[in-house]
């Protein structure tokens, strides 16, 4: 069967970049600023506070696991009011750090670190993913910490590919459990949903097909109106948008790839030519696809 989700990760292309403990005790807080990429924490001890821009701020407790697809910036503080220190995290260093109080046993103990995503068409997809995931009590999530911790410490041979399973397996992981009633609109509340799972697997499943409103309502058991609705309230994206989305993504990849001519890629992604193909990539991305294809092979 067709997973949207792992298609989708595994398209964002996820790269290891820093893995750390991060401590804390007595009066502390940091501010960090808009970073981009993705952010995640677990904690493994104690408790504190974060406060990300745009959401209710939390309470994280020991077993707690947070998510952020583009780590917006934040606030992580203990519980004594205090005046923010003001960090960079793509200057974050990848030892331990201990903030506030320096002697005596912690109050919070936390694994922490951030990665990237190597795919040129990564805000796209990360537009369908929530903004925060804070997900409490999966041992699982902690656990894959810990190995991505150790493993980034490492310098040995193979550490690389095993950072990068390590990432998509922690990726998946939480997303699949990230809780969905009352999320706000993307695509874990779209394959939330049974119906409108079927449809975003059909699509996944096969994006050469000349899909249509009607043939994807059949496809989720609705009428057209009713699918239409429920699919762009729940998704954030009309249906034929969402398609045109994931074809486009699909494409910029076969196109770095660089194996397969104009035709072939028209034809995986389900157009009739590589004519009406350039016309639609080239609305879509603002280049057209030689020079597209140019260009990711200068890099």
């Amino acid at each position: 069967m067709t997973d949207p989700l792992a298609q989708v990760i595994q398209l964002l292309q996820p790269r290891a970049v820093v893995s750390k403990g991060i401590s804390g005790a007595g009066r502390w807080a940091v501010r960090y600023s808009a970073f981009g990429h993705p952010g995640f924490c677990a904690v493994t001890s104690g408790r504190c506070r974060l406060a990300v821009e745009g959401e209710e701020p939390v309470t994280l407790e020991a077993g707690d696991f947070v998510l952020l697809p583009a780590t917006p910036a934040f606030t992580m503080s203990g519980f004594e009011p205090a005046v923010p220190l003001l960090l960079d995290p793509s200057q974050s260093a990848d030892h331990p750090v201990r903030h506030g109080r320096q002697d005596g046993p912690p109050e919070v103990e936390q694994l922490g670190g951030w990665f990237t995503f190597e795919a040129p068409e990564a805000g796209l997809l990360v537009g369908l993913l929530p903004r925060m995931i804070h997900i409490r009590g999966v041992a699982r999530l902690a656990e894959l910490v810990r190995f991505l911790g150790d493993e980034a410490a490492r310098d040995d041979i193979g550490r690389e590919p095993i950072l990068e399973r390590l990432v998509e397996i922690l990726l998946i992981e939480a997303l699949r459990v990230a809780p969905a009633p009352g999320a706000a609109p993307g695509l874990l509340c779209g394959l939330a949903d049974p119906r409108l799972a079927a449809a975003l697997r059909a699509m996944h499943g096969a994006p050469d097909r000349g899909w249509t409103l009607p043939d994807l309502a059949r496809a989720a058991g609705m009428s057209r109106s009713a699918f239409f609705d429920r699919f762009t309230g729940r998704v954030g994206l009309r249906p034929m948008e969402y398609l045109m989305g994931w074809r486009m993504a699909l494409a910029r990849g076969l196109l770095r790839d660089g194996r397969l001519t104009l035709d072939e890629v028209a034809q995986r992604i389900g157009y009739g030519s590589a004519s009406t193909f350039s016309t639609a990539f080239s609305r879509h991305t603002g280049l057209p696809p030689g020079r597209f294809r140019r260009g990711a092979a200068a890099i």
